[in-house]
Formats: structure tokens, C-alpha cells, sequence
């Protein structure tokens, strides 16, 4: 503990970052930018009260739903801004050093895990492919129906939507396989329950997959080729993003 009370909020980690780049880039709390040099990395923070993002005060804000969401966003605005001009390491939600010594300690102690994961990620982006069943439709039964014809007719439904399911989880494994094997990394990331996908059918891919910036109109066009011959699911194309998917851990 330093005494000190301010604190730095890692952002990323990138190989060199002209200072121009984080013109007019807001951080946490609208702060400007500001970087830590060392090992031949430099890392890019943002300054922030400990009375706000010391270690009590953050276990409480990551309760707050409102605030993580505040929060995730400025986060991501910094992340992407430098995932557009460069290979970078996004840091995990919420890493917060007491101060820039920390930092530089951490790029000096993690130097070829940095080095390995900007490598990995140089020259390409991250693209989100989902895939949703998509809505059966069968006939509702009648108020006037007989209870026998009623149960019939549910149990139809059912049987359906199920089926309908199936398919649809068979045709996203084939569109992830597809996927995964043109581009340069694939992870297949839990579905989004409907609240947070705010999709009326079962999410049934939730994909990422790292494509070369040379051969995103080829991705994109596999994609939309997969969506015309997969008639089971809705794919939902979304990209480009910073490489979160592919860089997990390098921050920690």
C-alpha cells in the first residue's frame, strides 16, 4: 500500500501507442488517458479515485448492475479505439493497480504471455456469429375443441417445438464447425439467456471466431451463405470487436 489515493484502471496492453491515438478518447469517469511503459509494452489507464475503485467500493459496484454496465461501456470504448489502429490485450473488466508501479510490474512479470497473445491477435479481428431457432409454427387448439382432441393437439406442439429445437442445435454445431475451421480461432461461448439476448426463440450458438482483416469479406460472405442453406436458425452476424474472446487470462 502506497498511501496514495488515487488508483490506475487497466484498459489494455499494446506493443507501442502513439500518444495522438488517445486524442479525444474518454476514460473511466470521462479522465483522460494516460499510459505505463515498461518491458517494451506499454499499457493504457485510466486514473481513478480508490475512495470509488479501491477494493471494498468495487466489490460493491460489481452488485450494480447499472454501474457495470456504465462501466463495461467506457471500458470497451477505450478497447476498441486501440484495436483499431493495432494487435491488442483487452484486460479484464474491473483490474484495477494501486498504482503505476503495479502496472509495470505486471508487464514486466507477464512479458511473453503479452507478446504471445498480441502475436496471436496481430492483423486480425473478432467476429460474433449467433444462431436462434427459429419460431415453429403450429396451429393453437380451440376453445371448443374436446378435451381428447385438446391433448392430442398439445402434445403435437410439443412434440414440434422439440423436434424444431433438435434441428436447430444440429445446424448451429455444422455452422460453428464451418466457421471454425476458416477462421484463425473459434470459441463457442454459452447462449445468451432470451432476457439478454432479447430474442423471442432459444439462442443455440454463441460464437466467436478470430478472422484475418484480409479475409473478412470471405467470412462474411461464408456467413451469409450459411444462412441461406441452414433453414432451422436465424444467424445474427456482429463484428468487428477487440479480441476478448482469444486473450482470456493474459491480464490476470
Amino acid at each position: 500500500m502506497t498511501g496514495s489515493t488515487e488508483g490506475v484502471w487497466l484498459h489494455a496492453v499494446v506493443p507501442h501507442i502513439d500518444p495522438a491515438t488517445l486524442d479525444g478518447v474518454p476514460g473511466m469517469d470521462g479522465v483522460r488517458l494516460s499510459v505505463v511503459r515498461a518491458a517494451g509494452l506499454t499499457a493504457v489507464v485510466s486514473k481513478v479515485p480508490l475512495s470509488r475503485y479501491g477494493e471494498e467500493p468495487m466489490l460493491r459496484n460489481l452488485e450494480d448492475l447499472t454501474w457495470l454496465e456504465s462501466a463495461a461501456r467506457a471500458h470497451h470504448v477505450v478497447v476498441d479505439a486501440l484495436s483499431r489502429v493495432g494487435p491488442v490485450v483487452p484486460a479484464r473488466l474491473a483490474t484495477v493497480y494501486l498504482d503505476p508501479d503495479g502496472v509495470a510490474t505486471l508487464l514486466t512479470d507477464r512479458r511473453d504471455d503479452f507478446v504471445d497473445g498480441l502475436d496471436r491477435v496481430a492483423g486480425r479481428a473478432e467476429w460474433g456469429v449467433k444462431a436462434y431457432a427459429m419460431e415453429s409454427v403450429t396451429e393453437t387448439p380451440g376453445a371448443a375443441e374436446s378435451g381428447t382432441a385438446y391433448l392430442r393437439k398439445r402434445r403435437a406442439q410439443l412434440t414440434a417445438h422439440s423436434e424444431g429445437l433438435e434441428n436447430a442445435a444440429r445446424e448451429a454445431s455444422a455452422v460453428h464447425a464451418t466457421l471454425a475451421h476458416f477462421a484463425a480461432g473459434a470459441r463457442r461461448h454459452a447462449p445468451q439467456d432470451r432476457r439478454l439476448s432479447g430474442a423471442e426463440t432459444a439462442m443455440v450458438l454463441n460464437g466467436a471466431y478470430l478472422v484475418d482483416q484480409d479475409r473478412v469479406t470471405e467470412f462474411t460472405e461464408l456467413v451469409s451463405a450459411l444462412s441461406k442453406c441452414h433453414a432451422a436458425v436465424r444467424i445474427e452476424l456482429t463484428g468487428p470487436w477487440p479480441p476478448y474472446s482469444f486473450i482470456a487470462g493474459e491480464t490476470s
